[in-house]
C-alpha cells in the first residue's frame, strides 16, 4: 500500500487548490473502481469496501501531510518576520 500512498502523493502538492487535489483524488476512486470492474468483484464483495478504505484513509494521509507542511511553512514565514523585525 506504500506505493500506492506514494502515487497519491505525487498526484497532488501544497500548492494546489483544494479543489485541484480533489480533482486528483476523484479520478484515483475512478481508477480503483475500474480495477476492481476489471478484477470482476461484485458490489457485495467485501474486498471492494476494503480497498475503499484504503483509497480514503491514504486520502486523509496526504492531505495530513500536506496541512502539516503548509503549518511548517507558515510558522517559518512568521519566525523569518519575527527575526526581521528585532534586527531593525
Amino acid at each position: 500500500m506504500s506505493e500506492f500512498s506514494d502515487l497519491v502523493a505525487r498526484a497532488v502538492n501544497p500548492a494546489m487548490s483544494r479543489t485541484e487535489r480533489e480533482a486528483v483524488y476523484g479520478v484515483v476512486k475512478q481508477a480503483v473502481a475500474r480495477l476492481q470492474t476489471r478484477d470482476g468483484l461484485t458490489p457485495d464483495d467485501p474486498r471492494i469496501a476494503l480497498q475503499q478504505h484504503l483509497v480514503e484513509e491514504t486520502i486523509r494521509d496526504v492531505e495530513s501531510d500536506i496541512a502539516r507542511f503548509l503549518s511548517f511553512e507558515k510558522l517559518e514565514r512568521a519566525h523569518s518576520a519575527q527575526m526581521g523585525a528585532e534586527k531593525r
